[in-house]
């Protein structure tokens, strides 16, 4: 089952992604309710798949918590040494597009970094969560091209402001069930940028595996169902390169999760 949310009638919905339909949840306002209504047999609604304007599978008081330099040769190629415990930071509902959308190359910065990224998708509230049982609050996962502006990145220790500009990155197209992805660690984290393969990372090179990327996070905060955890970008993005490769207006890229799908997204100019 694949969960998604959309846009129909000017309005955002959450529905059930088949082969040639989108079936509508409209009771849901959350992935929580999304996931509930869906396992009902009623008959719904369905739009045609090739209808549908995807949105990123989030609502605005998503938590969405990323982890940063969380892939060991990713780590090594950015000069960084493993720390002891992750490194953290949020990011923001609205700095995400959905599938086949344009990400927003800012005015103020010509370093837009793309990063292909899985992302857990938290299913029940979870709180003090031990390693050993964070994995029975994974409720699903999706794709994510994190994507970082690097100069504001690197304008302080705190790497928010880079991480949160506008539409800087795309989540999605849905979100499909923990028993997609039986054993995490076999999983491909693929990015192509204008078709070219440019990362191919696999989570046996996780520092912070994603039960202790659970366990950490629930000690400080309540992750609640929709909640998402970005686990770490592969080697490969682009200020490493020489010379650096940004993305620009009219790049294409994609992030391809072995068990998830393809997210693909477009590049525009900020007005």
């Amino acid at each position: 089952m694949k969960i998604a949310r959309l846009e129909h009638d000017g309005h955002a919905v959450w529905g059930v992604v088949g082969s040639e339909s989108v079936e509508l949840l409209p009771g849901a306002h959350d992935y929580g309710e999304a996931l509930a209504e869906a396992t009902s047999a009623v008959e719904r609604a369905a739009l045609p798949i090739t209808n549908v304007r995807w949105l990123p599978p989030v609502v605005s008081n998503t938590k969405i918590i990323c982890a940063g330099l969380n892939y060991g040769k990713h780590a090594q190629e950015m000069d960084r040494g493993a720390g002891t415990y992750p490194s953290v930071f949020p990011r923001f509902a609205d700095s995400f597009v959905g599938h086949d959308d344009q990400v927003v190359c800012p005015r103020n910065s010509d370093q837009l970094d793309y990063e292909a990224e899985l992302a857990v998708v938290i299913g029940k509230p979870a709180r003090h969560v031990p390693v050993e049982r964070a994995m029975e609050y994974v409720g699903g996962y999706t794709c994510m091209a994190e994507n970082s502006v690097r100069d504001y990145q690197m304008h302080n220790r705190q790497a928010t402001p880079g991480k949160n500009f506008e539409r800087s990155g795309a989540l999605g197209p849905w979100i499909v069930p923990p028993d997609a992805l039986p054993d995490p660690r076999e999983v491909r984290v693929i990015g192509r940028l204008n078709g070219v393969e440019v990362q191919n990372g696999g989570l046996d090179d996780l520092i912070f595996s994603i039960p202790a990327l659970i366990s950490y996070l629930s000690a400080f905060t309540t992750l609640r169902a929709g909640d998402i955890i970005a686990t770490g970008t592969p080697e490969g993005v682009g200020m490493t390169r020489k010379p650096p490769r940004y993305l620009h207006p009219g790049d294409q890229f994609e992030v391809e999760v072995s068990g998830v799908g393809v997210l693909r997204h477009g590049t525009r100019q900020e007005n």
